[in-house]
């Protein structure tokens, strides 16, 4: 594997030099928040509620008195709206009442919140408090897959630790992101970029089709 992994490092640093989260956030809530909200959505939908979610309740006090039909109309085009609006709401007024408004750097804090997995605290750990962790999204989890990191069967923490082997700890934040730009864009789930592709001749799925 170790052949293999210096290539999957060596294309994904050519492809995205300087990757980084495509979720837009000024404040660090804004960033769980919003990585709450993508859950099976795209980070362009989400983008698009949150700028008018984020202008309209510019603080987690505000947010966290707000009216859950209105909540539910701003998001409604991200889907699942009925869960994530009150989920937003909760998250705020738990943030207000227990850290005065100010996200904390703590996963088992972080995991307890309404709607948020081990997926949304690894982002949010990684981007906002620099903890060298990979956070296992659909586009991670299909990337590992088809380039032999991991087995079909394998679910998101077993994913996670098997990258957390073979890529150096302080490359974890980056390798997340290239990995999930890398899926978005390349390793397409539906009609994926093989013949552009540099790691072919490693794809489990290339070889299959």
């Amino acid at each position: 594997m170790i052949g293999s992994t210096k290539k999957i490092e060596n294309y994904l640093d050519k492809l995205f030099p300087n990757p980084k989260c495509e979720l837009n956030y000024n404040k660090d809530y804004e960033l769980l928040l919003a990585t709450m909200l993508s859950a099976q959505t795209t980070d362009k939908r989400v983008n698009e509620v949150t700028k008018i979610l984020f202008e309209k309740y510019p603080t987690l006090k505000e947010l966290s008195k707000a009216n859950i039909i209105d909540i539910q109309n701003i998001i409604r085009p991200i889907g699942t709206f009925h869960k994530k609006a009150k989920n937003l709401i909760e998250i705020a007024k738990k943030l207000e009442k227990d850290y005065g408004g100010k996200l904390p750097n703590n996963r088992e804090y972080l995991e307890s919140l309404p709607g948020v997995g081990r997926k949304t605290a690894n982002v949010v750990l990684s981007n906002i408090f620099n903890v060298p962790c990979i956070a296992v999204d659909t586009h991670v989890s299909r990337v590992s897959k088809r380039l032999n990191i991991a087995k079909e069967k394998d679910n998101p923490l077993q994913i996670e630790k098997k990258l957390n082997k073979i890529f150096k700890k302080e490359d974890l934040c980056k390798r997340h992101h290239q990995l999930v730009l890398f899926g978005r864009y390349y390793c397409l789930a539906r009609n994926p970029k093989c013949n552009e592709c540099h790691l072919k001749e490693i794809c489990l799925y290339k070889q299959k089709n």
